[in-house]
């Protein structure tokens, strides 16, 4: 069930205090965001999950209408009336500052302190992969990014713009809490999470680029270092990001969890989501353990395919059962995981990925499957 919130004042939810279901936030944003997430909801539904949705219009449409981005008190009901968040993508040409997608989607980042960017990159079929001689075994790894700190933190400046003599500074922003937890849930996450085929994960790579930023990256060496020996049963290893990049295209299987700062986390991940498939294939999840966590597909909010019912949904769903799994509902997680397989291995896919279905079409597929 969905209660459309409008009123920003609000304080309690209906539900809040009687029910025992799983309390979703649901904010489907901007463009394709409002295609897809409404089929990750359908499948949500299907799949009998015990949980209980709310649905918030934060997006540009509501930003140009009355200039809200979220509410003063937007992050406090997140985090005190929700166990989770479901969000689709944010940016609109009409919005050029894209101030509400910074305030709104990092603004849950930082104020919430999401700190680990999970991302799974999982080939569900050889033929979306294009690379050549690859089989579905071979590309089953995790990129583990560091969601608040790095470059994205906005430290910097402009000092004689539109001269010729103009200076731009953006600084990268490490902290050694920030890399030390980071780097300890990828272990962690290691030590804890299979692969799909049921096998252990047994290595952690550390990448980037301490060989020129040697003061930033110096501190996630050492870090790495010492957090890798409270972890002896794991291969620790490190990689500079330029080498990993070409390592990722030229050989993929040699990769488990992969650990990283914010910005290489964030390009290294589209190159990633290249492997199986594209963006649309791609799932995330923005967690803080024992808080209100974050859930959203890779992908943008695509405004030239936006309305056209091509999206592809299968990231907001795969990132539903991200959700759902994250919530402890391991059951109607794998039954949504399952259904997207078949759906993909029977070709009742979009465009994109060789199908001829629209994006509703192939959320009610797999509704249907999942019921």
């Amino acid at each position: 069930m969905y209660w459309y919130v409008h009123d920003f004042t609000m304080h309690v939810l209906p539900f809040s205090c009687v029910s025992t279901k799983k309390r979703i936030a649901i904010i489907p944003g901007d463009g394709i965001g409002q295609e897809v997430i409404p089929q990750a909801v359908k499948v949500i539904e299907a799949s009998g999950a015990a949980v209980q949705m709310t649905q918030f219009d934060w997006s540009a449409e509501r930003y140009l209408a009355d200039g809200m981005t979220i509410p003063s008190d937007g992050f406090t009901i997140l985090g005190r009336d929700f166990d989770a968040i479901l969000v689709g993508a944010f940016g609109d040409p009409r919005v050029p500052s894209n101030i509400h997608a910074k305030e709104i989607l990092l603004g849950m980042r930082f104020k919430m302190d999401l700190y680990a960017n999970v991302r799974p990159v999982r080939l569900l079929d050889a033929g979306l992969c294009p690379l050549k001689g690859v089989e579905t075994k071979d590309i089953d790894f995790v990129v583990i990014r560091e969601n608040t700190e790095g470059v994205y933190v906005d430290v910097g400046g402009v000092f004689k713009q539109g001269t010729p003599d103009e200076i731009a500074v953006q600084e990268d922003v490490n902290t050694r809490k920030g890399v030390e937890r980071i780097i300890r849930y990828a272990f962690e996450y290691c030590k804890r999470n299979k692969k799909l085929d049921g096998s252990p994960r047994h290595r952690v790579l550390m990448t980037d680029k301490a060989n020129v930023m040697t003061y930033a990256h110096g501190l996630w060496q050492r870090v790495f270092k010492e957090v890798s020996r409270e972890y002896p049963e794991i291969t620790a290893e490190h990689m500079y990001v330029d080498a990993l990049c070409m390592q990722m295209v030229r050989d993929p299987r040699q990769f488990d969890v992969v650990v990283t700062n914010n910005m290489f986390g964030d390009i290294i991940t589209d190159l990633a989501a290249g492997l199986q498939g594209g963006l649309g294939m791609a799932a995330s999840g923005n967690i803080h353990p024992g808080k209100t966590s974050m859930f959203e597909p890779v992908h943008g909010s695509a405004p030239t395919i936006a309305g056209k019912n091509l999206a592809n949904p299968f990231g907001a769903i795969l990132t539903a059962a991200m959700m759902l799994n994250h919530l402890g509902l391991t059951r109607e997680a794998e039954k949504i995981e399952a259904a997207v397989l078949q759906a993909v291995r029977q070709k009742k896919t979009t465009q994109d990925i060789g199908g001829t279905l629209g994006t509703s079409d192939v959320g009610a597929w797999v509704a249907g499957q999942v019921k």
